[in-house]
C-alpha cells in the first residue's frame, strides 16, 4: 500500500450542481473525521456531513460522504468519496484545506487507476478500457470499452497464457526428469496444440485493425477533380460550413477534415485538394498531399460530376475495392445514357440533395461492417499487437526447435509476451505512458 494519500475532483470541471472529490490512502478516513469532527458513516452507505475548515470554525459545504474500506474499494486502499455543491470557492476551499494536511497530495493523472492495478484490482487491459471508456465519443466506442473494462479481452490472452504455461510445464518435467517414467516425445506430442494455440492468436491479429480504428475512428477521403463538389459533400456531412466552397478551381488546397459520430461508430472524413496538373507551387504540395491521404485511407469517395462521369487519369492508382464512386451535379447535366454505363456509380446533387441520403445510408452500413462491436473482442492498442506478433513468432520457433530446452524457451518466451499485455510482468516501462494519458481524478 501506499504511504501518501492522494485526492482529486473525480467529475467535471467548472461550475456544476454537484461535485465529486475521492480520496484514496491510509489517511482518507482520518481526513473525513478532520473535515466533520463526527464519527465515519459506515460502508457503502451515504451519510450528510458538515465539512469545516479549521476544528469546526469555519463552514466549507453540506457534503454527501461515503467511504469504501480497503480493500473493498476501486482502489484497494480505503476511499472517501465527498458529493458537494460545484461552485469553484467550495471546491477551493476543500483543496486548500486538504493539501494543509501531511500525506495529503493532488493526484497525478491517473493515479487512481494505476493504485487499482497495483493492487490488483485490474489488469492493465482492463485500465486501459476504463481510460477509453472515459474518453468515448460514440456509442462503437463506449460498447467496445465496457467490454474491455469488464475483462473480456484479458480472458482471452490470460486463457492462452495458462495453456502455454501448462505445455511449459510438460516439457520442463520431461527434461528435468529424464529417468521417470514420462510420455516419450513430449515437445512433438505438444505440437498440435501449440499450433491451434497460434493459429488462433493469428487470427485475432488478422482483424484489419477493427479495434484500433473503432478506439481512433475509421479515415475516409474525398477525392476528385477541381469544382467536383468535394467541398460541399463534406459540408453537407458535416451538417455545418467545415471547408471553403466556391466556383474558383483550386479553392481547397489543404486538407480539410471533420470528425463525425456515422452510424454511432467514430469517423474522420477529409476534403482534399482537386486532382489536376498544375504549374502552382502550392497547389501541387496539396495535389501530393491529397494522394498520399488516399493511400493510407481506410475508404476513398472517388467524386466526378454528371457532365464528364468517368474517372480522370489523376485516379489510377488510387482506387480500391470497396470505394464509392459519386457522380455530382445530376441537378445541372442530363447524363442521359452514362447512368446505364456507370450502373455502380452514385448519382447525385449535393446542391438539391437529391440522391445523398441513400449514399449515406450506403457509406454508414459499409462503415457498420468494418467495425461491427458485436463479435470477439478485438485488438485495441499497439502494444497488445507487438506483443502477440512477438509470441507468434516464438510459437513459430518451437515448430523448428531441435531439443527439448530450446523449445521449452519459446514457449516460456511466448508466455511472457502475453504476461506483459495483461500487466503480470515486465511493465514498469510502459505505466507512466498507459496512466498518464487518463484525467485528474480517475
Amino acid at each position: 500500500m501506499s504511504t501518501e494519500t492522494i485526492f482529486a475532483l473525480a467529475s467535471g470541471r467548472g461550475r456544476a450542481g454537484v461535485a465529486v472529490v475521492r480520496l484514496s490512502g491510509p489517511g482518507a478516513m482520518a481526513s473525513l473525521k478532520a473535515l466533520t469532527n463526527q464519527p465515519l458513516p459506515k460502508p457503502r452507505q451515504a451519510a450528510l456531513r458538515n465539512l469545516h475548515i479549521d476544528n469546526k470554525k469555519i463552514l466549507i459545504d453540506q457534503s454527501l460522504v461515503l467511504i469504501f474500506e480497503s480493500p473493498n474499494s476501486f482502489t484497494g486502499e480505503d476511499v472517501v468519496e465527498l458529493h458537494l455543491h460545484g461552485g469553484p470557492a467550495i471546491l477551493a476551499a476543500l483543496f486548500e484545506e486538504l493539501s494543509s494536511r501531511d500525506g495529503l497530495r493532488i493526484a497525478e493523472p491517473g493515479e487512481f487507476t494505476r493504485r487499482a492495478f497495483e493492487h490488483g484490482k485490474l489488469d492493465l487491459t482492463e485500465a486501459e478500457g476504463l481510460g477509453d471508456l472515459v474518453n468515448a465519443e460514440t456509442a462503437a466506442q463506449a460498447q467496445q470499452a465496457l467490454r474491455q473494462m469488464r475483462g473480456e479481452l484479458g480472458e482471452i490472452y490470460e486463457g492462452w497464457r495458462s495453456e502455454l504455461i501448462s505445455s511449459l510445464a510438460h516439457l520442463e518435467a520431461d527434461i528435468d526428469f529424464p529417468d521417470e517414467d514420462l510420455p516419450c516425445g513430449v515437445a512433438a506430442a505438444m505440437a498440435p496444440k501449440i499450433a491451434k494455440l497460434r493459429q488462433a492468436m493469428e487470427n485475432h491479429l488478422a482483424d484489419g485493425h477493427r479495434g484500433e480504428k473503432i478506439r481512433d475512428g475509421l479515415d475516409v477521403v474525398i477525392l476528385g477533380a477541381p469544382n467536383v463538389g468535394k467541398s460541399s459533400l463534406l459540408n453537407w456531412l458535416a451538417g455545418r460550413e467545415a471547408a471553403i466552397v466556391s466556383d474558383l478551381a483550386g479553392t481547397t488546397r489543404d486538407i480539410v477534415e471533420v470528425h463525425m459520430d456515422l452510424a454511432g461508430y467514430p469517423v474522420t472524413i477529409a476534403d482534399t485538394a482537386g486532382l489536376r496538373d498544375s504549374t502552382d507551387a502550392i497547389e501541387r504540395e496539396g495535389v501530393r498531399r491529397a494522394r498520399e491521404r488516399a493511400e493510407m485511407a481506410d475508404i476513398r469517395i472517388l467524386m466526378t460530376a454528371a457532365d464528364a462521369p468517368e474517372a480522370p487519369p489523376e485516379f489510377v492508382g488510387l482506387a480500391q475495392s470497396g470505394d464509392f464512386h459519386l457522380i455530382n451535379k445530376t441537378d445541372a447535366y442530363d447524363a442521359g445514357s452514362a447512368r446505364a454505363t456507370f450502373k455502380d456509380a452514385q448519382w447525385v446533387s449535393v446542391k438539391t440533395g437529391e440522391g445523398l441520403e441513400g449514399f449515406l445510408k450506403n457509406l454508414e452500413e459499409d462503415v457498420i461492417a468494418r467495425l461491427d462491436v458485436s463479435g470477439a473482442p478485438a485488438l485495441t492498442q499497439v502494444r497488445h499487437r507487438r506483443a502477440l506478433e512477438e509470441c507468434v513468432a516464438c510459437l513459430t520457433r518451437f515448430d523448428a526447435a531441435p531439443d527439448p530446452e530450446l523449445a521449452a524457451e519459446d514457449i516460456r518466451l511466448a508466455a511472457r509476451s502475453l504476461a506483459r499485455i495483461t500487466g503480470r510482468i515486465d511493465v514498469e516501462d510502459i505505466l507512466d505512458v498507459i496512466f498518464g494519458d487518463f484525467c485528474i481524478g480517475k
